[in-house]
């Protein structure tokens, strides 16, 4: 049975327009992901609805994925900070099949690397939108997907970007 979908359009900052769904689709569904030193303000920032990138105070490079040194001249002088979370889309995928029980509801959904505005790359899900609208160029902002948080543990989150 297909599910009903809003055909409402929404005009992007170019001349493209966005379908949005205002009767979505079950998004995915996110495991609380594992946490250690070097990913944990990434994980708990998400957790406050903040995208935490790191920044090398050495040679100022802006780094995604969180790690211990630097990409780029390997100091371990890195430190967090707040991103604006805006970027867009720089390539993607419509995944149609996975019979994985966390996305098969979600079908279709889109994959996508987004270039953030501070420099990184990001993989994510784009949502919030038809996934036939989503293009290359596309301006995104970051948005959250709570994890399951067990009694005394951080809240943690899942970022994932929608049409800006």
């Amino acid at each position: 049975m297909a599910e009903a979908r809003d055909d409402t359009k929404t005009q992007d900052a170019g001349t493209r327009e966005v379908k949005s769904e205002s009767k979505s689709k079950p998004d995915p569904l996110y495991d609380r992901p594992a946490v250690d030193w070097e990913t944990r303000a990434y994980w708990e920032g998400a957790g406050r609805g903040e995208l935490v990138l790191q920044r090398c105070r050495a040679c100022r490079v802006v780094q995604h994925r969180p790690r211990g040194l630097c990409v780029s001249c390997l100091s371990d002088d890195v430190e967090s900070f707040v991103a604006t979370g805006r970027g867009e889309v720089y390539t993607y995928s419509v995944v149609r099949q996975n019979q994985a029980s966390a996305f098969r509801n979600a079908l279709p959904y889109v994959v996508a690397y987004v270039q953030l505005e501070e420099g990184p790359q990001l993989l994510t899900n784009i949502v919030g939108c038809d996934p036939e609208s989503v293009s290359i160029g596309l301006p995104v902002r970051v948005d959250f997907a709570p994890t399951e948080t067990p009694p005394g543990e951080t809240p943690l989150g899942v970022p994932r970007f929608r049409p800006a």
